[in-house]
C-alpha cells in the first residue's frame, strides 16, 4: 500500500476493477437475439388477390361453312373463256365463264348464284363441262369459315351457344370468332367432343389452315395469385412454401385456375401471406431464411 492510498479507497477500486472484467467477458446481444436475420436469403412475394379468366381451348381446322357447287345448266358445252379464278371474291350474278356448243351455237354465261370465295375451279379452255361429277366451280358462301376443333369432356359442360372466341388462324392472325354448335355425343374411345366456331373476319383464310381458338367460359375473382415457380408438386401433394418470423413453413394448398405464369390459390394461402417465389427442395420446414420482398411485377 503506498503512503498516498487510504484504506477506505482500496475496496471500491476493487469493486470497480471486478465490474469492467465482467462487462468485457458478456457476449454480444446480437449474437444471442434469437429473431437476428440468418439463413439463406430468398426472394419471397404478397399473395394477394387476383382475377382469372376459365378458359377453355379448342385446336381444329378451318373450314367452309357453306359450299356451293356451280355447273351448267347443259352438259357438252366447251369452255371458251374463264371470267375468274380460284382466291378470287365474287359477288351473286358474277359471270364465271363463256361456255359454247360444239357445233358453234350461241354462248352461255355460267353465273355465281351467291356471293363468297371461289375455293376451286375445274375449268380449262376447250374442255368440256360437265353437267355431273367434278363442279365448274366451288364457291364458299359469303366466305365464311369455322373452326371443327375437339375438346375434352370435362370441358364440354362449360361451352354454350353464342360464347365469344379468340383465334390465331396459321396464315391470318388472330380474329374473333363465336361459338355456333357444340356436338351432342363424344367419341367414346378418345373421350372428346366437337366444337363448331364460327369465325367472324375480312381476312382471307385458307381451307384447312390449322387454328386454336380460346373461349372464356367464365372468371373468379375471389381467391389469391402465386407465380407457378412459387408451387410445388410432388408424393405429399401441392404445396407452396411461405415464410413466418423467418423460418420456412409448407403449406398444403388446392390450385384453381391458371393464368400466363400465375395460378389460383383456392385453399392453404391467405391474402397477405409471405410466398417464397421460386420453391425448391432444398428448402425445408423450418429453415431459418432471409426474406428478400419483390414487387409484384417482379414475379
Amino acid at each position: 500500500m503506498t503512503p498516498f492510498s487510504s484504506p477506505a479507497s482500496l475496496p471500491n477500486r476493487l469493486a470497480t476493477a471486478l465490474i469492467l472484467l465482467s462487462l468485457t467477458s458478456l457476449p454480444t446481444l446480437a449474437a444471442d437475439e434469437p429473431d437476428a436475420p440468418k439463413g439463406a436469403a430468398v426472394t419471397v412475394l404478397k399473395a394477394a388477390k387476383s382475377c382469372f379468366g376459365d378458359i377453355v381451348e379448342v385446336s381444329g381446322i378451318a373450314i367452309a361453312r357453306e359450299e356451293t357447287a356451280v355447273r351448267p345448266e347443259r352438259p357438252g358445252l366447251k369452255v371458251a373463256e374463264i371470267l375468274a379464278e380460284p382466291g378470287d371474291t365474287v359477288t351473286s350474278g358474277q359471270p364465271l365463264a363463256r361456255l359454247t356448243p360444239p357445233d358453234g351455237g350461241a354462248a352461255q354465261q355460267v353465273q355465281s348464284p351467291v356471293a363468297g370465295l371461289i375455293s376451286a375451279s375445274s375449268a380449262v379452255i376447250g374442255a368440256v363441262a360437265s353437267g355431273k361429277g367434278e363442279p365448274l366451280f366451288s364457291i364458299i358462301a359469303r366466305g365464311e369459315f369455322d373452326l371443327i376443333g375437339m375438346v375434352p369432356v370435362q370441358d364440354i359442360a362449360k361451352l354454350s351457344a353464342n360464347q365469344s372466341a379468340r383465334i390465331k388462324v396459321i396464315g391470318a392472325g388472330e380474329v374473333e370468332g363465336r361459338v355456333r354448335r357444340i356436338a351432342p355425343t363424344v367419341e367414346p374411345n378418345s373421350q372428346l367432343g366437337q366444337v363448331v366456331i364460327g369465325i367472324t373476319t375480312n381476312r382471307r383464310l385458307l381451307v384447312n389452315s390449322s387454328g386454336r381458338a380460346l373461349i372464356k367460359t367464365g372468371q373468379s375473382c375471389n381467391n389469391v395469385s402465386v407465380p407457378l415457380t412459387a408451387v410445388l408438386y410432388g408424393t405429399a401433394g401441392t404445396v407452396v412454401q411461405v415464410v413466418r418470423r423467418a423460418r420456412v413453413e409448407t403449406r398444403r394448398v388446392e390450385v384453381g385456375l391458371i393464368s400466363g405464369g400465375d395460378v389460383e390459390i383456392r385453399d392453404g394461402i391467405n391474402e397477405g401471406d409471405i410466398v417464397v417465389a421460386r420453391a425448391g427442395a432444398l428448402l425445408r420446414e423450418g429453415d431459418p431464411v432471409r426474406a428478400v420482398m419483390v414487387s409484384s411485377g417482379g414475379k
